[in-house]
């Protein structure tokens, strides 16, 4: 029997199997697929909150080295600079998903995580102890808790009975990676129907291309055919496009799981939510939900907490996931070129030209406005942790550096002594530090400085101290269990 079962080997499952493993978690992950080698081009990078959390993890460096660093926050044909924002990272990263798969699979690989490849799950039945998995060769496992992470035709969601609700599509794109025998234009143009274009690739020789259908496409894969028929209607021609190494379609269909838990069964990602690419947030979302889940699970798996932990996912992921599904709705809107579309999109132009607005728009599409609500308090409580550059008895370090083991952290600055803690002394680290620089966050500026901050392991404030220790032992309580008896 596993602690854990991941459906699904894409970038939300390899991260949260990464964060359940970096807790001792006995975790494994079940793929249908036979390698994990990705031929479609899918996702193209992430956004900066992202970066942060791959950087909590000391894996950063292995994604910044392969891609590009951009600004890669638009809005209808606005591009949001954040480099004035506080963060140790202030862009987006250029790299497409056949590359990000790899350097995560190599990292839980580091961390002994195996992948049961040729596994398609085809049921489950959950009782108060655990879930029994069943594969469609007959075989049956058993594992304390099922994680869904297998994208949005969710074989766990589906048999979990966990509704879909939301929108259907409207319109569908194919993107594919093709050689062509004519002369391409270059860049992508919108016209009523939607976005289309050629970008060429490394090679020199093969054309990534994206194309709005004229109708919904089917459910079925489409085919070199589809892609020559689309381009014809969009262009006149098709180009002669011929030696495709991968199609693939998506469409503006828009869901969210009406829960993101049901007792032992939860989901990530694509299986939790679906939406049309515009924005470019999709990879990002399931990999900060992986993020948020992680930890909490790992702390009900280790008897450090009760299992009531888990409904804090859903209540604080499924408000983020809702509000993103909604811009990407807003992003689809704004690419037709009818006039209807092209006056709205220049008010949006003209707003995003405006530092307030701008700020706004691209805080949210970088995910550095997320705040949990954990009550009242300082503005720092339920946002992100600020990466600082602290100095410690053992020299300088950084808040980020202090995350790598995904442990939760109690920081005491300004020479304050440390707390009294004993009974969490075996899972919460105790850093004394100082630090002399401004706190400064992200659509709210500078921020009193806090003397103490309970940090967890996702990155977000679970408590802020003032001078005192007051309330800390709650949030002890509520995050990281009642702790151990003294001894």
């Amino acid at each position: 029997m596993a602690d854990v079962i991941i459906v699904g080997s894409g970038p939300a499952g390899m991260m949260l199997a990464g964060e359940l493993a970096l807790a001792g978690i006995d975790v494994a992950i079940m793929e249908r697929r036979p390698t994990g080698a990705l031929t479609e081009s899918r996702a193209g990078g992430f956004h900066c909150r992202t970066i942060e959390i791959l950087d909590q993890r000391g894996i950063a460096g292995r994604f910044l080295d392969e891609g590009t660093t951009v600004q890669t926050a638009r809005f209808g044909k606005s591009v949001l600079d954040i480099s004035d924002f506080p963060t140790r990272h202030p862009y987006g990263l250029g790299l497409w998903q056949s590359r990000i798969q790899p350097i995560l699979e190599d990292w839980i690989k580091e961390l002994g995580v195996p992948v049961h490849r040729r596994h398609e799950v085809v049921g489950f039945i959950q009782d108060e102890t655990g879930v029994e998995v069943e594969t469609a060769d007959g075989a049956k496992i058993r594992a304390a808790f099922l994680v869904g992470a297998d994208g949005g035709r969710s074989v766990v969601r589906k048999c979990a009975g966990i509704d879909f609700p939301g929108w259907d599509a409207t319109r569908s794109n194919l993107i594919a990676e093709v050689e062509a025998t004519d002369e391409v234009p270059s860049g992508t143009h919108l016209d009523e129907s939607g976005v289309h274009g050629f970008s060429l690739m490394p090679d020199g020789r093969t054309y990534r291309v994206i194309t709005t259908e004229r109708q919904v496409g089917s459910r079925q894969d489409p085919t070199l055919g589809d892609l020559s028929d689309s381009l014809t209607w969009a262009y006149g021609t098709d180009f002669g496009v011929h030696t495709p190494t991968s199609i693939s379609r998506f469409t503006d269909a828009t869901r969210q799981a009406a829960t993101y838990r049901k007792g032992r069964v939860l989901l990530v990602g694509d299986a939790a939510h679906v939406h049309y690419p515009a924005g470019g947030q999709g990879i990002g979302l399931g990999l900060q939900d992986a993020v948020n889940l992680g930890w909490k699970l790992a702390q009900v798996v280790n008897g450090l907490s009760p299992e009531s932990l888990l409904d804090t996912y859903h209540a604080e992921r499924h408000p983020v996931g809702g509000r993103a599904l909604k811009h990407s709705m807003a992003q689809t809107a704004l690419q037709r070129a009818d006039a209807r579309t092209e006056a709205l999109a220049e008010t949006v132009e003209e707003l995003m030209s405006m530092d307030e607005p701008r700020r706004h728009v691209a805080a949210l599409i970088h995910g550095l406005d997320i705040t949990y609500d954990l009550g009242e308090g300082h503005p720092l409580l339920g946002r992100r942790m600020p990466d600082l550059d602290l100095d410690t008895a053992n020299g300088p370090t950084r808040v980020f550096t202090l995350l790598h083991d995904a442990k939760p952290v109690l920081l005491t600055l300004d020479g304050l002594s440390h707390f009294e803690i004993e009974p969490w002394a075996d899972h919460v680290q105790q850093v004394e530090a100082r630090y002399t620089g401004p706190w400064r966050l992200p659509l709210l500026g500078d921020v009193t400085p806090p003397t103490a901050v309970l940090i967890r392991p996702d990155g977000y404030v679970a408590w802020v101290g003032q001078g005192t220790a007051q309330n800390l032992t709650d949030a002890l309580c509520r995050w990281f269990g009642p702790g151990l008896p003294a001894r």
